[in-house]
Protein backbone atom coordinates (compact mmCIF):
# COMPACT_ATOMS: atom_id res chain seq x y z
CA UNK A 1 0.00 0.00 0.00
CA UNK A 2 1.20 3.59 -0.98
CA UNK A 3 1.53 5.84 2.15
CA UNK A 4 0.19 8.97 2.51
CA UNK A 5 3.26 11.04 2.97
CA UNK A 6 4.57 9.47 -0.75
CA UNK A 7 1.57 10.74 -2.79
CA UNK A 8 2.75 13.30 -5.76
CA UNK A 9 0.37 15.70 -6.41
CA UNK A 10 -1.00 15.13 -10.30
CA UNK A 11 -1.71 18.77 -11.98
CA UNK A 12 -1.59 17.55 -15.51
CA UNK A 13 -2.27 14.68 -17.85
CA UNK A 14 1.31 13.28 -19.12
CA UNK A 15 -0.08 13.98 -22.68
CA UNK A 16 -1.48 17.38 -22.02
CA UNK A 17 -5.01 18.08 -22.78
CA UNK A 18 -6.58 17.60 -26.15
CA UNK A 19 -9.04 19.83 -28.23
CA UNK A 20 -12.62 18.98 -26.98
CA UNK A 21 -14.50 16.80 -29.88
CA UNK A 22 -17.57 19.15 -30.41
CA UNK A 23 -18.23 18.36 -34.20
CA UNK A 24 -19.12 14.96 -36.24
CA UNK A 25 -15.73 15.30 -38.27
CA UNK A 26 -13.83 15.60 -34.96
CA UNK A 27 -15.32 12.87 -33.80
CA UNK A 28 -14.89 10.46 -36.34
CA UNK A 29 -11.60 11.30 -36.36
CA UNK A 30 -11.32 10.72 -32.32
CA UNK A 31 -13.34 7.29 -33.30
CA UNK A 32 -10.55 6.07 -35.55
CA UNK A 33 -8.02 6.62 -32.80
CA UNK A 34 -9.61 5.32 -30.40
CA UNK A 35 -10.02 2.06 -32.33
CA UNK A 36 -6.58 2.10 -33.37
CA UNK A 37 -5.43 1.26 -29.75
CA UNK A 38 -5.52 -1.52 -27.42
CA UNK A 39 -6.50 -3.16 -23.73
CA UNK A 40 -9.21 -1.37 -22.02
CA UNK A 41 -10.73 2.22 -22.56
CA UNK A 42 -11.26 4.19 -19.25
CA UNK A 43 -14.83 6.14 -19.30
CA UNK A 44 -15.87 8.70 -17.56
CA UNK A 45 -18.67 11.63 -17.70
CA UNK A 46 -19.50 14.92 -16.04
CA UNK A 47 -23.17 15.98 -15.76
CA UNK A 48 -24.55 19.51 -14.59
CA UNK A 49 -26.39 17.96 -11.32
CA UNK A 50 -28.10 20.33 -9.19
CA UNK A 51 -27.71 23.50 -12.39
CA UNK A 52 -29.82 21.03 -15.08
CA UNK A 53 -33.86 19.46 -14.93
CA UNK A 54 -32.59 17.06 -17.21
CA UNK A 55 -29.51 15.06 -15.83
CA UNK A 56 -27.44 13.91 -18.89
CA UNK A 57 -23.98 13.69 -20.06
CA UNK A 58 -22.19 17.13 -20.67
CA UNK A 59 -18.89 15.77 -21.22
CA UNK A 60 -17.42 12.25 -21.94
CA UNK A 61 -14.07 11.49 -21.26
CA UNK A 62 -12.36 8.73 -23.08
CA UNK A 63 -8.68 6.96 -22.68
CA UNK A 64 -6.96 4.07 -24.25
CA UNK A 65 -3.57 3.38 -24.64
CA UNK A 66 -2.02 3.63 -27.85
CA UNK A 67 -4.48 6.59 -28.72
CA UNK A 68 -4.59 8.95 -25.81
CA UNK A 69 -7.24 10.99 -24.44
CA UNK A 70 -10.67 12.31 -25.76
CA UNK A 71 -12.72 14.54 -24.75
CA UNK A 72 -16.44 14.60 -26.37
CA UNK A 73 -18.70 17.45 -25.90
CA UNK A 74 -21.92 15.76 -25.33
CA UNK A 75 -24.17 18.75 -25.65
CA UNK A 76 -22.86 19.18 -29.39
CA UNK A 77 -22.93 15.72 -30.00
CA UNK A 78 -25.77 14.44 -28.48
CA UNK A 79 -25.79 10.73 -30.01
CA UNK A 80 -22.82 8.98 -29.52
CA UNK A 81 -23.81 5.43 -30.41
CA UNK A 82 -20.64 5.00 -33.21
CA UNK A 83 -18.55 5.18 -29.73
CA UNK A 84 -20.11 1.74 -28.92
CA UNK A 85 -19.38 0.78 -32.33
CA UNK A 86 -15.69 1.74 -32.36
CA UNK A 87 -15.65 0.13 -29.20
CA UNK A 88 -17.34 -2.73 -29.26
CA UNK A 89 -15.33 -5.54 -28.02
CA UNK A 90 -13.43 -3.55 -25.47
CA UNK A 91 -13.64 -3.82 -21.62
CA UNK A 92 -14.76 -0.30 -20.47
CA UNK A 93 -13.65 0.83 -17.09
CA UNK A 94 -14.70 3.32 -14.93
CA UNK A 95 -14.89 4.56 -10.86
CA UNK A 96 -18.71 4.33 -10.12
CA UNK A 97 -19.90 2.93 -13.27
CA UNK A 98 -23.67 3.42 -11.65
CA UNK A 99 -23.23 7.00 -12.18
CA UNK A 100 -22.13 7.14 -15.06
CA UNK A 101 -23.80 3.96 -17.16
CA UNK A 102 -27.35 5.85 -17.10
CA UNK A 103 -26.06 9.42 -18.70
CA UNK A 104 -23.99 7.40 -21.06
CA UNK A 105 -26.90 5.10 -21.92
CA UNK A 106 -28.98 8.30 -22.80
CA UNK A 107 -26.00 9.50 -25.28
CA UNK A 108 -26.28 6.09 -26.73
CA UNK A 109 -23.06 4.07 -25.05
CA UNK A 110 -23.52 0.94 -24.14
CA UNK A 111 -20.34 -0.62 -22.80
CA UNK A 112 -20.80 -4.85 -23.40
CA UNK A 113 -18.15 -5.08 -20.23
CA UNK A 114 -16.94 -3.21 -17.71
CA UNK A 115 -14.67 -3.15 -14.47
CA UNK A 116 -15.28 -0.60 -11.47
CA UNK A 117 -12.68 1.11 -9.73
CA UNK A 118 -14.85 2.25 -6.76
CA UNK A 119 -16.48 -1.34 -6.56
CA UNK A 120 -13.29 -2.85 -6.53
CA UNK A 121 -11.89 -1.14 -3.79
CA UNK A 122 -15.10 -1.37 -1.82
CA UNK A 123 -15.32 -5.43 -2.24
CA UNK A 124 -11.16 -5.50 -0.85
CA UNK A 125 -12.04 -3.69 2.03
CA UNK A 126 -10.46 -0.26 1.72
CA UNK A 127 -12.29 2.58 3.98
CA UNK A 128 -11.91 5.26 1.15
CA UNK A 129 -13.36 4.73 -2.19
CA UNK A 130 -13.43 8.09 -3.73
CA UNK A 131 -11.28 8.21 -6.87
CA UNK A 132 -9.26 10.22 -5.12
CA UNK A 133 -8.15 8.88 -2.01
CA UNK A 134 -7.98 5.26 -4.54
CA UNK A 135 -5.59 6.82 -6.67
CA UNK A 136 -3.46 7.99 -3.83
CA UNK A 137 -3.53 4.75 -2.52
CA UNK A 138 -2.50 2.75 -5.86
CA UNK A 139 -0.40 4.89 -7.83
CA UNK A 140 0.83 7.39 -4.79
CA UNK A 141 -0.34 10.36 -6.84
CA UNK A 142 -2.72 13.31 -5.45
CA UNK A 143 -5.82 14.24 -7.76
CA UNK A 144 -7.53 17.22 -7.11
CA UNK A 145 -11.31 17.22 -7.28
CA UNK A 146 -12.02 21.08 -6.76
CA UNK A 147 -14.31 20.91 -10.13
CA UNK A 148 -17.01 17.96 -10.13
CA UNK A 149 -19.47 20.13 -8.80
CA UNK A 150 -19.90 23.04 -11.44
CA UNK A 151 -22.36 23.76 -13.92
CA UNK A 152 -20.73 21.19 -16.62
CA UNK A 153 -23.72 22.90 -19.17
CA UNK A 154 -21.93 25.87 -19.43
CA UNK A 155 -19.84 26.84 -22.90
CA UNK A 156 -17.11 27.48 -23.62
CA UNK A 157 -15.78 25.15 -20.86
CA UNK A 158 -12.69 26.66 -18.75
CA UNK A 159 -9.18 24.99 -19.73
CA UNK A 160 -8.74 23.78 -16.19
CA UNK A 161 -12.35 22.30 -16.01
CA UNK A 162 -11.21 20.22 -19.20
CA UNK A 163 -7.84 19.53 -17.39
CA UNK A 164 -9.83 18.52 -14.66
CA UNK A 165 -12.34 16.24 -16.59
CA UNK A 166 -8.86 14.63 -18.57
CA UNK A 167 -7.42 13.47 -15.44
CA UNK A 168 -10.29 11.33 -14.48
CA UNK A 169 -9.14 9.21 -17.06
CA UNK A 170 -5.81 9.83 -17.79
CA UNK A 171 -4.59 7.43 -14.75
CA UNK A 172 -7.25 5.34 -14.31
CA UNK A 173 -6.41 2.40 -16.40
CA UNK A 174 -3.17 1.83 -14.02
CA UNK A 175 -5.33 2.10 -10.94
CA UNK A 176 -7.60 -1.38 -12.91
CA UNK A 177 -4.07 -2.98 -13.59
CA UNK A 178 -3.25 -2.35 -9.64
CA UNK A 179 -6.52 -3.37 -8.17
CA UNK A 180 -6.96 -6.34 -10.32
CA UNK A 181 -3.93 -7.72 -9.16
CA UNK A 182 -5.31 -6.93 -5.20
CA UNK A 183 -8.59 -9.00 -6.41
CA UNK A 184 -6.46 -11.78 -7.76
CA UNK A 185 -4.17 -12.29 -4.34
CA UNK A 186 -7.63 -12.02 -2.21
CA UNK A 187 -9.12 -14.47 -4.35
CA UNK A 188 -11.98 -11.92 -5.20
CA UNK A 189 -11.17 -11.01 -8.54
CA UNK A 190 -14.08 -13.19 -9.98
CA UNK A 191 -16.45 -11.89 -7.58
CA UNK A 192 -15.57 -8.27 -8.61
CA UNK A 193 -16.43 -9.41 -12.07
CA UNK A 194 -20.21 -10.80 -11.29
CA UNK A 195 -20.68 -7.41 -9.13
CA UNK A 196 -19.53 -5.48 -12.17
CA UNK A 197 -21.68 -7.68 -14.68
CA UNK A 198 -24.75 -6.98 -12.11
CA UNK A 199 -24.32 -3.32 -11.81
CA UNK A 200 -24.02 -3.13 -16.11
CA UNK A 201 -27.23 -5.35 -16.04
CA UNK A 202 -29.25 -3.00 -13.33
CA UNK A 203 -32.38 -2.04 -14.66
CA UNK A 204 -33.34 1.80 -13.89
CA UNK A 205 -35.05 2.02 -10.52
CA UNK A 206 -39.29 2.93 -10.78
CA UNK A 207 -40.27 5.83 -10.55
CA UNK A 208 -41.00 7.22 -7.28
CA UNK A 209 -44.58 7.22 -6.21
CA UNK A 210 -45.48 10.49 -5.30
CA UNK A 211 -41.94 12.58 -5.13
CA UNK A 212 -43.61 15.65 -3.97
CA UNK A 213 -43.05 13.85 -0.28
CA UNK A 214 -39.46 14.42 -0.75
CA UNK A 215 -39.40 18.17 -0.42
CA UNK A 216 -37.07 18.88 2.62
CA UNK A 217 -38.76 20.10 5.65
CA UNK A 218 -42.20 18.54 4.34
CA UNK A 219 -42.27 16.51 7.90
CA UNK A 220 -43.27 19.63 9.32
CA UNK A 221 -46.25 19.95 7.63
CA UNK A 222 -49.38 18.66 9.99
CA UNK A 223 -52.72 19.00 7.84
CA UNK A 224 -53.86 17.04 4.64
CA UNK A 225 -54.24 21.12 3.32
CA UNK A 226 -50.67 21.91 4.31
CA UNK A 227 -49.75 18.84 2.00
CA UNK A 228 -52.06 20.00 -0.88
CA UNK A 229 -50.49 23.47 -1.04
CA UNK A 230 -47.25 21.62 -0.73
CA UNK A 231 -47.90 19.35 -3.78
CA UNK A 232 -49.61 21.80 -5.54
CA UNK A 233 -46.84 23.89 -5.53
CA UNK A 234 -43.82 21.57 -5.80
CA UNK A 235 -45.69 20.18 -9.32
CA UNK A 236 -46.38 23.72 -10.30
CA UNK A 237 -42.16 24.48 -9.57
CA UNK A 238 -41.10 21.05 -11.46
CA UNK A 239 -43.20 21.72 -14.78
CA UNK A 240 -41.55 25.33 -14.79
CA UNK A 241 -38.32 23.74 -14.49
CA UNK A 242 -38.72 21.16 -17.02
CA UNK A 243 -39.48 23.73 -19.44
CA UNK A 244 -36.55 25.74 -18.86
CA UNK A 245 -34.38 23.17 -17.90
CA UNK A 246 -33.54 23.97 -14.55
CA UNK A 247 -32.83 22.15 -11.92
CA UNK A 248 -35.87 22.44 -9.40
CA UNK A 249 -34.62 24.01 -6.56
CA UNK A 250 -33.02 26.68 -8.52
CA UNK A 251 -36.39 27.76 -9.14
CA UNK A 252 -37.87 27.64 -5.88
CA UNK A 253 -36.12 26.39 -2.85
CA UNK A 254 -37.94 23.61 -0.66
CA UNK A 255 -37.89 26.34 1.83
CA UNK A 256 -40.20 28.32 0.22
CA UNK A 257 -42.77 25.40 -0.74
CA UNK A 258 -43.00 24.76 2.74
CA UNK A 259 -43.22 28.21 4.02
CA UNK A 260 -46.10 28.95 1.98
CA UNK A 261 -48.32 25.71 2.34
CA UNK A 262 -47.43 25.87 6.55
CA UNK A 263 -48.87 29.39 6.10
CA UNK A 264 -51.81 28.91 3.65
CA UNK A 265 -52.12 32.86 2.89
CA UNK A 266 -55.57 33.50 2.08
CA UNK A 267 -54.30 36.26 -0.91
CA UNK A 268 -52.03 36.81 -3.34
CA UNK A 269 -50.67 39.95 -0.70
CA UNK A 270 -50.16 37.47 2.07
CA UNK A 271 -47.92 35.13 -0.27
CA UNK A 272 -45.81 38.10 -1.17
CA UNK A 273 -45.13 38.69 2.30
CA UNK A 274 -43.84 34.72 2.87
CA UNK A 275 -39.56 34.40 1.71
CA UNK A 276 -38.64 34.44 -1.11
CA UNK A 277 -41.47 35.12 -3.14
CA UNK A 278 -41.38 38.64 -1.96
CA UNK A 279 -37.54 39.20 -3.87
CA UNK A 280 -36.72 40.07 -7.13
CA UNK A 281 -36.75 36.82 -8.89
CA UNK A 282 -39.87 35.21 -7.33
CA UNK A 283 -42.22 39.03 -7.62
CA UNK A 284 -41.88 37.85 -11.22
CA UNK A 285 -43.87 34.70 -10.92
CA UNK A 286 -45.86 35.35 -8.14
CA UNK A 287 -49.13 35.22 -9.93
CA UNK A 288 -48.03 32.05 -11.36
CA UNK A 289 -47.45 30.33 -7.59
CA UNK A 290 -50.51 32.20 -6.26
CA UNK A 291 -52.71 30.19 -8.72
CA UNK A 292 -50.64 26.70 -7.20
CA UNK A 293 -51.68 28.05 -3.83
CA UNK A 294 -55.12 28.61 -4.97
CA UNK A 295 -55.44 24.99 -6.25
CA UNK A 296 -54.50 23.31 -3.53
CA UNK A 297 -56.48 25.62 -0.96
CA UNK A 298 -59.60 24.96 -3.05
CA UNK A 299 -59.26 21.21 -3.16
CA UNK A 300 -62.12 19.26 -2.16
CA UNK A 301 -61.69 17.40 0.99
CA UNK A 302 -61.87 14.08 -0.84
CA UNK A 303 -58.74 14.58 -2.82
CA UNK A 304 -56.33 15.72 -0.11
CA UNK A 305 -53.53 14.17 0.47
CA UNK A 306 -53.08 12.12 3.55
CA UNK A 307 -50.78 12.99 6.19
CA UNK A 308 -48.71 9.59 5.45
CA UNK A 309 -47.42 8.93 2.27
CA UNK A 310 -47.88 5.57 0.43
CA UNK A 311 -46.10 2.19 2.07
CA UNK A 312 -43.37 1.28 -0.64
CA UNK A 313 -42.81 -2.62 -0.93
CA UNK A 314 -44.45 -5.56 1.36
CA UNK A 315 -41.73 -5.29 3.93
CA UNK A 316 -42.89 -3.03 7.13
CA UNK A 317 -40.28 -0.77 8.62
CA UNK A 318 -37.71 -2.82 10.95
CA UNK A 319 -38.93 -0.45 13.55
CA UNK A 320 -42.05 -2.11 13.97
CA UNK A 321 -41.07 -5.39 14.33
CA UNK A 322 -40.50 -6.02 17.41
CA UNK A 323 -43.90 -5.01 18.78
CA UNK A 324 -46.01 -6.86 15.97
CA UNK A 325 -43.71 -9.59 14.57
CA UNK A 326 -41.37 -10.23 17.08
CA UNK A 327 -39.82 -13.52 15.71
CA UNK A 328 -38.38 -11.49 12.48
CA UNK A 329 -37.58 -8.96 14.90
CA UNK A 330 -35.34 -12.11 16.61
CA UNK A 331 -34.15 -13.46 12.77
CA UNK A 332 -33.21 -9.81 11.88
CA UNK A 333 -30.92 -9.24 15.12
CA UNK A 334 -28.96 -12.60 14.61
CA UNK A 335 -28.57 -12.13 10.97
CA UNK A 336 -27.12 -8.32 11.49
CA UNK A 337 -25.10 -9.42 13.85
CA UNK A 338 -23.62 -12.87 12.05
CA UNK A 339 -23.10 -10.40 9.01
CA UNK A 340 -21.16 -7.96 10.96
CA UNK A 341 -19.23 -10.51 11.37
CA UNK A 342 -18.66 -11.85 7.88
CA UNK A 343 -18.01 -8.65 6.55
CA UNK A 344 -15.38 -8.57 8.95
CA UNK A 345 -14.13 -12.12 7.79
CA UNK A 346 -14.11 -11.52 4.47
CA UNK A 347 -13.08 -7.71 4.23
CA UNK A 348 -16.04 -6.98 2.58
CA UNK A 349 -18.84 -3.94 2.84
CA UNK A 350 -21.76 -5.65 4.60
CA UNK A 351 -24.02 -3.92 2.40
CA UNK A 352 -21.84 -5.47 -0.98
CA UNK A 353 -22.59 -9.34 0.12
CA UNK A 354 -26.07 -8.39 0.03
CA UNK A 355 -28.23 -5.84 -0.08
CA UNK A 356 -30.05 -4.75 2.71
CA UNK A 357 -33.39 -4.21 1.31
CA UNK A 358 -33.16 -8.12 0.15
CA UNK A 359 -31.80 -8.97 3.28
CA UNK A 360 -34.65 -7.87 5.55
CA UNK A 361 -37.40 -9.29 2.82
CA UNK A 362 -36.06 -12.23 2.74
CA UNK A 363 -35.31 -12.39 6.74
CA UNK A 364 -39.03 -11.00 7.42
CA UNK A 365 -40.67 -13.40 5.09
CA UNK A 366 -38.72 -16.55 6.02
CA UNK A 367 -39.41 -18.56 3.00
CA UNK A 368 -38.84 -22.48 3.01
CA UNK A 369 -36.41 -22.05 0.01
CA UNK A 370 -34.19 -19.09 1.50
CA UNK A 371 -31.70 -19.33 -1.84
CA UNK A 372 -34.32 -19.59 -4.26
CA UNK A 373 -36.08 -16.19 -2.90
CA UNK A 374 -32.47 -14.60 -2.66
CA UNK A 375 -31.78 -15.52 -6.43
CA UNK A 376 -35.50 -14.28 -7.48
CA UNK A 377 -34.88 -10.73 -5.41
CA UNK A 378 -31.19 -10.39 -7.98
CA UNK A 379 -28.05 -12.10 -5.74
CA UNK A 380 -25.66 -13.54 -7.27
CA UNK A 381 -24.22 -17.39 -6.41
CA UNK A 382 -21.51 -15.88 -4.33
CA UNK A 383 -23.90 -13.63 -2.17
CA UNK A 384 -26.60 -16.70 -1.99
CA UNK A 385 -23.99 -19.50 -1.04
CA UNK A 386 -22.44 -16.29 1.32
CA UNK A 387 -25.12 -15.22 3.21
CA UNK A 388 -28.33 -17.90 3.02
CA UNK A 389 -26.42 -20.19 5.47
CA UNK A 390 -26.96 -17.52 7.90
CA UNK A 391 -30.90 -16.19 7.36
CA UNK A 392 -31.41 -19.93 7.18
CA UNK A 393 -30.08 -20.46 10.78
CA UNK A 394 -31.82 -17.59 12.29
CA UNK A 395 -35.48 -19.12 10.42
CA UNK A 396 -34.45 -21.83 12.17
CA UNK A 397 -34.02 -20.08 15.56
CA UNK A 398 -36.44 -18.24 15.50
CA UNK A 399 -39.41 -20.12 12.79
CA UNK A 400 -42.80 -18.20 12.28
CA UNK A 401 -45.83 -19.11 13.90
CA UNK A 402 -48.17 -21.00 11.75
CA UNK A 403 -50.54 -18.26 11.04
CA UNK A 404 -48.14 -16.03 9.32
CA UNK A 405 -45.73 -18.69 7.84
CA UNK A 406 -45.59 -17.91 4.24
CA UNK A 407 -45.01 -20.69 1.79
CA UNK A 408 -42.16 -19.54 -1.10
Amino acid sequence: MVMSESVIPLDAPPSGVPPITDTPEALERALDLLAAGAGPVAADSERASGFRYYVRAEVVQLFRRGSGLVLIDARALPDLSTVSRALADTEWVFHAASQDLPCLRDCGIEPGRIFDTELASRLLGEPKVGLASVVARTLGLGLAKEYSAQDWSRRPLPESWLNYAALDVAILLDVRDVLEGELEEAGKLGIAQAEAAAVLAATPPASRQEPWRRTSGRHSLKSPRQLAVARSLWMARDRLAAKRDIFPGRVLPDAAIIAAAAALPTSIQGLAKIHPFNGRRQIKLLSYWWEAVLEGESLPLDQLPQVRGPRHGTVPPVRQWARRHPAAASRIAQVKSDLAALSEARQIPVENLMQPELVRSVVFQAPRNVRAAMAAGGARPWQIEAVAPLVTAAAEAYPEPPSRRQEH
